[in-house]
């Protein structure tokens, strides 16, 4: 059974040896180019994914509008993504033993943002990579999801609700 990742794990990708990717610093924080008025009255939080290669190759990486969705709360409402304040990767070759990192500025009501789950389909050489899933929530900080509070909580809820899942529609 396939369980989501906990904000700040690394996830590798079989299909594309020794590249992984991060989604990481999940925190409140205001875009560097000011807010978006369409976003008034929601508190902003950025999110920062990276990719690394611990591989021989350099692949050509993407992940760009579309491929990153951000969902908040309980019921998996969608974020306000601020595409003007964020930085994507947009065909970058990502050479042995070196990092890329894009950074997400999104916004929700802020007594939704405890529970956020960020899925990612990277683009690796033209080929699409299999979609992934990092759970969290703003307050949750990387070293208390690893304790506890994320792995044994939000990610344990999300993993027992889909097994439950399953288990109904194969009986």
């Amino acid at each position: 059974m396939y369980e989501p990742n906990v904000v700040g794990d690394w996830q590798e990708y079989d299909e594309h040896a020794g590249l992984r990717v991060r989604v990481h610093r999940l925190e409140a924080a205001e875009p560097p180019r000011g807010r978006d008025d369409a976003a008034e009255g929601l508190t902003y939080f950025s999110v920062r994914v990276t990719v690394e290669n611990r591989g021989e190759r350099h692949p050509t990486v993407h992940l760009e509008d579309g491929q990153i969705d951000v969902r908040i709360g309980p019921d998996g409402e969608s974020a306000f993504i601020d595409w003007r304040n964020s930085q994507f990767i947009e065909g970058f070759d990502v050479y042995p033993l070196r990092r890329v990192t894009a950074v997400l500025f999104a916004a929700g009501p802020e007594a939704s943002l405890g529970q956020i789950d960020v899925q990612i389909q990277l683009r690796v050489d033209d080929e699409w990579a299999d979609r992934r899933l990092w759970a969290g929530g703003i307050g949750l900080g990387e070293g208390a999801a690893h304790v506890g509070a994320g792995r044994d909580g939000l990610a344990c809820q999300i993993s027992n609700f889909l097994r439950d899942q399953a288990e109904e529609g194969t009986a």
